[in-house]
């Protein structure tokens, strides 16, 4: 069994999610309330360790009404550790989990000791890299029912490769940013045919801001 996955995403026409400069301004004011909205209804939002380190996000729900308790658990792929100690999403808003690699060296212990007195739960799976299909068991055994997923690229690739995503859905800002370096939606080596793509059904759309957004379900 595995989390219903919520796939979360403001980007320009072209598919980008930021500048080259990583000027990310893309959502309007109501945009972002959809987003705290959706925050509000999962169990839990995961991201990647680049979108930490890039962005030091909170990750809880604060542009709408709403307490402490309807902080989803934050979960954080970082294959390497990278995560800093006074990272924002390790703060007590909610919990946090990091999820990494099984691979452990003198380094990682100390810094997994840090992490498991600061409240964060750390999750070893996969060899290498972490594994996104065993982290989504680990995760439902802990009640974690519903993800939003607020990737980068990287990680956004990795969810769809390994047909973890369920739903799509997608604010489309009235803009061009460009740039071959900027960040898209879905990086990675990508497919190398139409036949193995992530296909996709239309089920809403509605004006928001300056922009539109798009809801998809997965074709499974």
């Amino acid at each position: 069994m595995k989390p219903y996955v919520i796939s979360n995403v403001g980007m320009t026409l072209d598919g980008k999610l930021a500048t080259i400069a990583n000027d990310s301004r893309i959502s309007g004011e109501e945009d972002l309330k959809r987003v705290h909205q959706i925050r509000k209804e999962v169990d839990g939002i995961m991201v990647g360790i680049g979108t930490v380190l890039k962005d030091d996000p909170r990750l809880t729900v604060h542009k709408i009404p709403a307490k402490k308790e309807d902080n989803p658990v934050r979960i954080v792929v970082d294959s390497k550790l990278r995560v800093p100690l006074n990272a924002r999403v390790l703060n007590k808003d909610a919990k946090t989990i990091i999820a990494t690699t099984e691979e452990i060296n003198e380094e990682k212990e100390e810094k997994i000791k840090k992490l498991t007195e600061m409240g964060v739960e750390v999750i070893k799976v996969g060899k290498g890299k972490v594994d996104l299909r065993k982290l989504m068991e680990e995760l439902y055994k802990r009640g974690i029912k519903k993800i939003l997923l607020e990737g980068g690229g990287t990680l956004n690739w990795g969810m769809f490769k390994e047909n973890l995503v369920d739903e799509v859905r997608v604010f489309i800002a009235p803009k061009i940013f460009g740039g071959k370096d900027a960040p898209t939606y879905v990086d990675g080596e990508g497919f190398k045919t139409v036949d193995e793509c992530v296909k996709l059904e239309l089920k809403n759309f509605y004006r928001m801001d300056d922009g539109i957004v798009l809801e998809f379900k997965v074709k499974k």
